[in-house]
């Protein structure tokens, strides 16, 4: 029995068993190869395939490759969705805002509008990645494109860096050179329209965001709240504006330059532990505990989780007993795997490692790799 068992949730077949190289040309032959393992299409595997279709079909907690591609592509249904409503509200939001200002002076405004602009703007990289998000992995991205959402997130943060650059540098120039504002009033309500339309897509995205597990949909939300906020204190502008104090309308611009600079630290924070493979260490935990559970695994060895877009993939090493056959690990090793399937939100795929329990006085059996090793 081979020292090495592999396991993979795979596509079309309810799994599949690929070959696992180590750099040094030694590669683990797949399962269908090595182990003895073929899966060839007889008449009693069809009548198997069957009842477990039937099973699963009765029983709706299937994992099989139509049930995990349907809800991927109702996740970037729904995240398209969220991003071209965003889109019109604060499109038209920042245009009706943009009118009072060319009608007002208003610095403050200005920044909001701009800002408000730039926020509908990210729907586009955002909507091109959830669209290369849908296509199907090849020879080159194996993992396929999920990973643009975080291309996109970076997008997100380097634009609410821009507008707030452009928000700080016309609040610093008018506060040198002071102006009064006109149509204080239509200042106002304009600010009001701000903050109405912002916190209704902010809602919007963050609640879609965290359903789908899209941590540049929830940056971009937060940034939406934070735009109302400053669409607020425009409010504050135009009532100093309206008791003759001209400073009032850059000096509040400050403040929402400072604003945009606060939101512009947590979603580059969000967006680098992204880019990082970063997880809540609570999903680590979960998904400890729910290999543990499985009927034949000792213990847990090496355990990985990343996102690859809005949905994450496990890697995992688990010790068995050194005696089971080559099909009882791998039964082990598919029990693993459905659990986590299970116990961990919005993972889609996991690839199971078995090591044998080691006796006393047996040598590592990872020994040959251990030159591969990074020091």
């Amino acid at each position: 029995m081979s020292d090495r068992h592999h396991h993979e949730h795979g596509h079309g077949h309810g799994h599949t068993h690929a070959a696992h190289g180590h750099g040094d040309g030694h590669t683990h032959a797949p399962h269908g190869q090595a182990h003895s393992h073929e899966h060839t299409h007889t008449a009693h595997q069809h009548k198997h395939t069957l009842r477990h279709r039937l099973k699963h079909l009765l029983t709706p907690h299937s994992h099989e490759t139509a049930d995990k591609l349907d809800p991927a592509l109702e996740s970037s249904a729904r995240g398209m969705r969220a991003l071209w409503v965003s889109l019109v509200v604060l499109g038209v939001t920042a245009l009706a805002q943009a009118v009072v200002v060319a009608v007002s002076g208003s610095v403050a405004l200005l920044g909001d509008t701009v800002h408000n602009t730039a926020d509908a703007l990210t729907a586009v990289p955002l909507g091109i990645a959830f669209v290369l998000g849908r296509r199907a992995a090849t020879r080159r991205f194996t993992y396929g494109y999920g990973r643009a959402e975080d291309l996109a997130g970076i997008a997100i943060v380097l634009t609410i860096a821009a507008s707030a650059a452009f928000a700080g540098w016309t609040a610093i120039e008018r506060l040198l050179d002071p102006r009064p504002v006109q149509h204080v009033p239509a200042v106002a309500v304009a600010a009001l329209v701000g903050f109405a339309g912002n916190e209704w897509v902010a809602r919007y995205r963050i609640r879609v965001g965290r359903d789908i597990g899209s941590a540049a949909l929830v940056a971009d939300g937060l940034h939406a709240r934070t735009d109302g906020f400053t669409s607020l204190a425009v409010l504050l502008g135009a009532g100093g504006s309206a008791l003759g104090w001209q400073l009032a309308d850059p000096i509040v611009g400050l403040a929402i330059t400072a604003a945009i600079a606060l939101v512009l630290r947590d979603a580059a924070r969000e967006v680098f532990r992204r880019v990082m493979d970063a997880v809540d260490p609570g999903l680590v935990d979960r998904a400890e505990r729910a290999l543990l559970e499985v009927e034949g695994v000792r213990g847990v060895g090496e355990l990985r989780l990343r996102w690859i877009g809005h949905r994450l993939r496990a890697e995992v090493a688990v010790v068995v007993d050194g005696d089971a056959t080559v099909r009882q690990a791998h039964g082990i090793a598919v029990d693993a795997e459905h659990a986590l399937l299970h116990a961990v939100p919005r993972l889609t795929a996991a690839l199971v490692h078995a090591d044998p329990a080691p006796l006393p006085g047996e040598s590592d059996p990872h020994l040959t790799l251990a030159h591969h090793m990074a020091a």
